[in-house]
């Protein structure tokens, strides 16, 4: 949706970084404003006056409107999860890091929503489109469980008991190579940078990550994660290249 804000930043040739930098907010929640989901402050509707060089009433006009600084969750929003693409994208993981002796089952939990929830804040599209709900670690893929069992009596993992620094560990041996097919070129590349990314992170590291991700804090423990709220993120996991002009 063009906004009044969008059109008016645009007309004069600033980036959304400049406005943000202005406003003296992050560019994720600078974003927020221009689309239309978040309404200005006192303070912003002053600073928008005069960096657009407009009376204050006319920013008051354009951007009077009633919005929700996080929206509720809708049913529709829960995702049609792709099954084949789960099972393909969990093989991709675990043939390439699966060995490391930080990637257990917490740990894919977390790889597996990053994977998801930042590709749809890059594209707006789902990936794997998984549920997700809030639990004490972080947020839990709700299918892991039954899809890792069929994934198992087709013989495309083996499930291994270990320790890691002393602690119980779970994790997953690949018996086959994932079918790529499966997964668009975009997707891979996606999968990549993530993994290139993330899987360096002790499971500990990577449940601190998710804690600070909107869509983890503003759900209710056992709550199903919202995908909308990705466009709330704050710096630190915000993973989308917004357009600089």
């Amino acid at each position: 949706m063009t906004t009044w804000i969008h059109t008016k930043r645009k007309a004069l040739g600033l980036s959304q970084a400049d406005v943000a930098q202005a406003l003296d907010i992050s560019r994720p929640t600078y974003i927020q404003l221009e689309k239309g989901r978040r309404k200005p402050t006192e303070g912003q509707k002053a600073i928008l006056s005069q960096l657009f060089r407009v009376s204050r009433e006319r920013v008051e006009k354009h951007t009077d409107t009633k919005v929700q600084a996080v929206p509720e969750v809708e049913p529709r929003k829960i995702p049609c999860e792709h099954v084949e693409k789960f099972k393909q994208t969990l093989l991709y993981i675990l043939n390439k890091v699966g060995a490391k002796p930080n990637i257990g089952q917490t740990a894919l939990y977390k790889l597996l929503y990053f994977i998801d929830f930042d590709y749809y804040e890059k594209y707006e599209e789902q990936l794997i489109g998984a549920m997700y709900i809030k639990n004490t670690y972080g947020p839990t893929p709700v299918s892991f469980a039954k899809i890792v069992k069929e994934m198992e009596r087709a013989g495309q993992i083996v499930e291994v008991k270990s320790k890691h620094f002393g602690y119980d560990q779970t994790k997953y041996i690949p018996t086959t190579e994932p079918d790529v097919s499966a997964l668009s070129g975009r997707e891979l590349k996606h999968i990549d940078d993530e993994v290139k990314r993330l899987a360096h992170l002790s499971a500990k590291e990577l449940s601190e990550l998710s804690h600070i991700d909107t869509p983890w804090k503003v759900a209710a423990d056992r709550e199903v994660l919202n995908y909308e709220h990705v466009f709330y993120r704050p710096e630190e996991t915000s993973q989308r290249e917004y357009e600089s002009l």
